[in-house]
């Protein structure tokens, strides 16, 4: 699996916000999408009962994951009036930066809680033939 890294936020979504942060989610998915072809995926998820958001995405090295900060970053603050952020999980091995970079992230978003998760063992088969 080398230099995979998985990345988890989540986040409460405010009361009355629902509606107003599936459109900016999906505005945002379409964005990353389009502006991020080394991003291997980019899913949004809610709660049944939707006051829960999580954003799961994957990259096959950290650059990748570096490269989206940079790239999508500018468009976390807008999303801020819909959420607040619970936590970040970082599953790999991610650089002091990376980690500076996310406790940022989920400071002005609602929380500093980043947690992370070593690889101890396992594989993925991620767009391999």
């Amino acid at each position: 699996m080398g230099d995979f890294i998985a990345y988890l936020d989540t986040s409460e979504v405010l009361p009355g916000k629902l509606e107003e942060l599936k459109a900016a989610m999906t505005d945002l998915a379409v964005f990353v999408e389009e502006n991020e072809p080394r991003i291997l995926g980019y899913t949004v998820h809610f709660t049944e009962d939707g006051t829960e958001m999580s954003v799961l995405h994957f990259h096959e090295d950290m650059e990748s994951l570096m490269f989206h900060l940079d790239v999508a970053g500018p468009k976390f603050p807008p999303i801020g009036p819909f959420i607040r952020m619970k936590s970040i999980e970082i599953f790999g091995h991610p650089s002091e930066e990376l980690l500076a970079r996310s406790r940022r992230k989920a400071e002005m978003l609602g929380s500093g809680t980043v947690i992370v998760r070593g690889l101890h063992a396992g594989f993925a088969r991620l767009g391999k033939d």
